[in-house]
């Protein structure tokens, strides 16, 4: 009986779009309780080289044996040759990266995803506005633009938590508080250490802050958990932004990152394909992608 042998060319491995590079972790703290923010660099070097990405885009950790799981990139690509992320423990997964100690190594492939459109963004003011774990997506574009300064106009940046301690970057966002060419403007829900300096309330609250806005030469960006966004975008609207130029981060269930699985489908979009990075007009079509409620008419 003849055997069968199957033999790929290097060309094919190279191109299997389910094949990680691996990465090394050379930084790991805890952000929250819950929340760990890592830095890597790939264990082959050259891999740093042509790992392309644009913010927004997300990328797939993985631990051999165990799975893997889409995360956002947080980290810049106008510094390169790093690669950071964040991991909140919410299973079995994640608890398990959740674990993983400086030196270990991890499976990293990708970037995937949209992200967002920077030819489109530069030249225009930019308005961040992130809430809870949405500031790990927001915090490649925020570091982004301040890489690349002249090449946009104002910039705002909002962020909301509930408490101090649940506020990612916290001292980082603090420390840019006292640069003079962006508008940071942080709040909290509730002050639980009687040692918050800034102001307290829900992130819209931050609205009657940012001062007089150019509507039509505005970026907006918003992500946050799915009840921010009912209360945050009719004030978008009010402002007088258009549909398109208002764009928000989401995640839905990805599982390949190439649109596939089909598991992060919706209607004729892939999340990790079309998104996930939409715009306005494309949420107001799609109740879907982040629930019912969202309407320009919502009450702050």
């Amino acid at each position: 009986m003849k055997k069968l042998c199957v033999v790929l060319d290097e060309r094919e491995v190279q191109d299997n779009p389910y094949r990680p590079d691996m990465w090394r972790i050379v930084r790991r703290y805890p952000l929250t309780n819950d929340v760990n923010f890592y830095q890597a660099r790939p264990v082959e070097m050259e891999e740093a080289l042509k790992f392309n990405y644009k913010p927004g885009q997300f990328v797939m950790v993985s631990i051999p044996g165990e799975g893997e799981a889409p995360f956002s990139i947080s980290s810049t690509p106008s510094r390169p040759g790093m690669l950071e992320f964040c991991i909140r423990k919410t299973g079995s997964l994640t608890e398990t990266l959740f674990e993983v100690k400086e030196n270990h190594t991890l499976g990293v492939r990708g970037p995937y995803g949209n992200g967002f459109p920077m030819d489109k963004m530069v030249g225009k003011d930019i308005m961040i506005i992130a809430g809870g774990l949405g500031a790990a997506p927001l915090r490649s574009l925020l570091l982004y633009v301040l890489d690349n300064r002249d090449q946009f106009g104002k910039l705002t940046y909002l962020h909301g938590a509930r408490t101090p301690g649940e506020m990612l970057f916290r001292e980082e966002f603090i420390q840019l508080k006292e640069r003079e060419d962006l508008n940071c403007l942080l709040t909290v829900d509730k002050d639980d250490t009687d040692k918050w300096q800034f102001r307290q309330g829900v992130v819209t609250e931050l609205f009657k802050h940012v001062g007089p806005i150019d509507s039509k030469n505005t970026f907006a960006v918003v992500c946050g958990p799915p009840v921010m966004y009912r209360f945050v975008m009719p004030h978008l609207v009010r402002l007088g932004l258009p549909k398109h130029q208002i764009l928000m981060t989401l995640e839905r269930r990805m599982k390949c990152g190439v649109g596939k699985c089909g598991h992060c489908a919706i209607e004729y979009l892939y999340t990790c394909i079309d998104g996930p990075v939409f715009t306005y007009w494309d949420v107001l079509h799609m109740k879907e992608i982040i629930g019912r409620g969202v309407s320009d008419k919502t009450v702050a």
